[in-house]
């Protein structure tokens, strides 16, 4: 892929196809470094599927043979002297905390560094076609913060939904002003 962003779009896709109410998609930036988590409270995977899931041969999908998604995302950890960890607790397992965790850790200073590309629309592009679903979005970069928690909409909006377009348009505008903040602050920092 030629962004991170559409990675943690299709990971988050899968985290919802899991079951998940809560999808949390933790971003953090810190010097050379960017490390993308991605954790939620699906129905979970057992120790065999997390080990076979980096696999691209290996598919929950009846429409086509290989899944891409979690093996590219490795691929992409991995050239930049990276890595990629899951850890996974079944519904079985445990009733009330499960799900699974994705960590995608990667060296930002290398060539082969996948530009990280338009995060906030695969925020919206998930809100948007899950509104039923929760999403917190995390951005951390050196020590400033972009946010956004669904839930939190939720007890403001009451009965209007969440992919409503005034609502969408509210979320874009949240998060391109947050985006342009951090961008404003480094650039005063800069100048000290």
């Amino acid at each position: 892929m030629k962004e991170l962003s559409l990675n943690i779009l299709d990971v988050a896709e899968n985290s919802v196809k899991a079951g998940a109410s809560l999808t949390q998609i933790l971003l953090t930036e810190q010097d050379d470094t960017l490390t993308i988590e991605i954790v939620d409270d699906g129905c979970g995977m057992s120790a065999d599927v997390v080990r076979s899931v980096t696999d691209p041969f290996y598919t929950t999908r009846t429409t086509r043979k290989v899944g891409l998604g979690i093996p590219l995302l490795k691929l992409a950890c991995e050239q930049t002297g990276g890595n990629l960890a899951i850890s996974s607790v079944t519904q079985e397992e445990d009733p009330v905390n499960h799900g699974t965790h994705v960590t995608a850790t990667f060296h930002t200073d290398h060539i082969d560094f996948t530009p990280l590309g338009d995060v906030s629309s695969s925020i919206l592009t998930l809100i948007q076609g899950h509104p039923e679903r929760d999403f917190l979005f995390r951005h951390q970069i050196d020590g400033n913060v972009v946010e956004l928690d669904t839930r939190n909409l939720r007890e403001v909006l009451e009965d209007v939904p969440l992919n409503s377009y005034d609502v969408m348009e509210w979320v874009r505008g949240y998060l391109q002003e947050q985006y342009e903040t951090l961008s404003e602050d480094s650039v005063h920092s800069g100048e000290e």
